[in-house]
């Protein structure tokens, strides 16, 4: 079972049941409530179930208006939407695109009147449509009254959160350090530069970055940032600040152009994408763009920041706000920051986020955290979720784990989820520092590895283009081409474990992961030539509608060279003639016996490649619909209409699904056969 898809699957169980964590504010509200004016208790109809209003405000919110301050709330409304659907789709854009109008339009139509509310009483809030969520600022009172409505879930806090200490321990460096022409280490011992000598560098890959910034005019920033074309800069859908009040900051407020107003954000995504051409190699992914968010104010963020960020990376807008475009959204996004529960951060709305971005095909990279090494210490989002991907750290050069690398497993919210899922470099790691366009720095921390990672993902999406539209298939190849890692520490055994989870990222290894790349139905229509339709491997099985007397031909295409293996039709009617042949990237089964108007499934076993790799249980699904001309799993007059229009014509690439005969030529016995299975159809 797919992990990320079941999570999916359950939000609104999740999202129904998320209100019991905040039982506790009962208790603790109670005790508030005999300083709170009698007003709040009046403002209520006698209807309204003040006991259950008083449950839905989580306990930070209800000690810090204990006093009759005003402070920052989320109100998430009972309505989230269901992003299941999505896990159909058959690329990243249409998955993109479904999740943001789902989402955007679910907020639209549910938000409206809690939003008249609020500015019909000039009470401050901005709305938020990644996670069906209004902050807010206000006192007790309106907090109250804002619980008792039946379209509020809960009331959480939005507390100021510090993710770093005051001053982090930096040694900085110039760029004309010693040695500067060589790969940093961590780079070399995840093997990507061999990966670089195919010709693979991260190229056609996006990688959005959340933390404290960017100085995007650093020189080994500067030529990967997507916002620069080598003349002109263009900062629309490529950068978003999600700071609005800060004092004193030295990027000021909503900064129109990319800012780092303390350095661990350029550090980090030098980490994934940088290299100024000139032997400051810092990056895993030198031929990828980079976007980015900054949701940190000097290293303090809030859940407000952090959702407004993720809402960004789901569809770009301009500078200033306006219509997103889910297709500018990156392919990954690093997350090296922190929302502890123990300061008030609500778990849930985080997490619903995290898996709104997986959903439309977003890799989420995230780092354990420097709470090490005592076992279970990785216990803050976004890191303990399950849509997370999470990185640990190890020794760099050195298979070994870093102390501070927190270890699961994952007890803070009951799940006792393993963690972390893969291990990178993250101790004295050089990369580039917002003093200067040309300074760099030394740093260590989960934050140094986790940029080795989502660099390493882009390398192999640059590779595997296939991958873009499955995170849970991307994720299942860097795991299973890690260098394995074993621990028997903190109820682990072998691996995955808590400590390292399935062991060190390695890109090289993952380039050569036994991969299904593509599948196809091949026929042969008499003199015409040989023609193929896509089989494709995730979303709406493709519809054969061609007449072959229940004999079908399938081409499996790999990404390496394969041996040896075994097929099998694992649903449907029909099964599979003979062994399968290969050769080359190529494995070819045949099917016999296979009946019109079904789905039939093909399962691919013990499929062994050139070096000596098993692929997974892999399975195709093909639809069997004669005379379904236009593939729209239904034949009726419009197929008809079409082939109609073909007869005569010499056949093509473009028109052959209309020799529904397959024998090579387009004429009225083609129409008929089609008039024939007029009424049939698969759901």
């Amino acid at each position: 079972m797919n992990p990320i898809k079941t999570m999916l699957t359950l939000k609104a169980e999740r999202m129904a049941r998320a209100g019991s964590l905040f039982l506790l504010a009962s208790a603790i509200g109670v005790a508030f409530w005999a300083i709170q004016p009698e007003r709040a208790l009046s403002q209520l109809s006698v209807s309204q179930d003040r006991n259950l209003a008083l449950q839905k405000i989580a306990p930070w919110v209800a000690q810090h208006t204990a006093d009759g301050q005003k402070v920052e709330f989320l109100v998430v409304l009972r309505d989230q939407a269901d992003l299941s659907g999505a896990h159909g789709l058959r690329t990243k854009q249409e998955k993109g695109r479904y999740v943001r109008d789902l989402l955007l339009n679910r907020a639209h139509a549910t938000q409206w009147p809690l939003l008249s509310w609020l500015r019909e009483r000039n009470i401050k809030h901005r709305s938020y449509y990644i996670v069906n969520v209004i902050w807010v600022k206000a006192d007790f009172n309106t907090a109250l009254e804002l619980a008792a409505r039946a379209d509020v879930l809960r009331i959480e806090g939005n507390p100021h959160l510090r993710n770093f200490p005051n001053s982090l321990s930096v040694h900085e460096t110039t760029a004309e350090r010693e040695s500067v022409t060589a790969v940093e280490p961590g780079i070399s011992y995840t093997h990507a530069p061999e990966v670089w000598a195919f010709g693979y560098t991260g190229q056609g890959v996006v990688v959005g970055g959340a933390d404290s910034g960017y100085r995007w005019t650093h020189a080994a920033l500067k030529p990967h940032y997507r916002g620069w074309d080598g003349m002109t800069a263009d900062h629309d859908y490529n950068w978003h600040d999600s700071i609005h009040k800060s004092s004193g900051n030295p990027c000021g407020n909503d900064s129109p152009f990319p800012c780092d107003d303390l350095g661990h954000g350029t550090h980090t995504m030098g980490t994934a994408i940088g290299d100024d051409g000139t032997g400051n190699q810092i990056g895993m992914a030198p031929g990828a763009k980079w976007i980015g968010c900054r949701n940190m104010d000097q290293g303090e963020g809030t859940p407000a920041s952090y959702i407004e960020c993720m809402e960004f990376f789901l569809a770009p807008y301009p500078i200033g706000g306006g219509q997103g475009d889910p297709l500018r959204a990156p392919d990954i996004t690093i997350n090296c920051w922190r929302c502890p529960p123990s300061e008030g951060c609500s778990p849930d709305t985080l997490e619903t986020a995290v898996e709104a971005q997986v959903a439309a095909g977003i890799t989420t990279v995230a780092g354990a955290g420097g709470e090490g090494p005592a076992c279970s210490t990785l216990m803050y989002p976004p890191a303990i979720y399950e849509a997370a991907y999470t990185v640990g750290a190890l020794n760099t050069g050195t298979d070994n784990i870093a102390s501070f690398s927190s270890r699961g497993p994952v007890i803070v919210d009951g799940s006792n989820r393993r963690k972390p899922d893969i291990s990178a470099p993250g101790t004295n790691i050089r990369s580039a520092y917002n003093s200067s366009d040309t300074s760099y720095a030394v740093l260590s921390g989960t934050s140094m590895a986790t940029p080795h990672v989502a660099g390493g993902a882009a390398v192999l999406l640059s590779a595997r283009p296939i991958l873009h539209r499955d995170v849970a298939m991307q994720r299942n190849v860097l795991n299973n081409s890690a260098f394995h890692l074993n621990s028997t520490l903190c109820g682990s055994s072998g691996y995955p474990n808590n400590t390292f989870g399935y062991g060190r990222l390695d890109v090289l290894a993952a380039y050569h992961y036994l991969l299904l790349t593509g599948a196809v139905s091949r026929k042969t229509h008499g003199g015409a030539g040989t023609f193929d339709i896509n089989l494709p491997l995730s979303g709406e099985p493709g519809v054969e509608c061609r007449s072959t007397g229940g004999n079908y031909t399938q081409i499996y295409t790999f990404d390496n060279n394969v041996v040896s293996g075994s097929a099998a039709v694992t649903d449907g009617i029909g099964s599979v003639s003979g062994a399968p042949t290969f050769s080359g990237r190529t494995m070819t089964v045949n099917l016999v016996g296979v009946t019109d108007v079904q789905a039939i499934t093909v399962t691919l076993t013990n499929v062994i490649d050139e070096f000596s790799q098993v692929l997974d249980p892999t399975s195709a699904s093909m639809i069997v619909l004669i005379g379904d001309a236009n593939g729209n799993r239904a034949v009726n007059a419009a197929d008809v209409v079409l082939v109609k229009s073909q007869v005569g014509q010499a056949i093509t690439a473009a028109n052959f699904r209309e020799d529904v005969t397959g024998d090579g030529s387009l004429t009225s016995g083609d129409v008929a056969l089609t008039k024939a299975h007029i009424g049939n159809g698969v759901p």
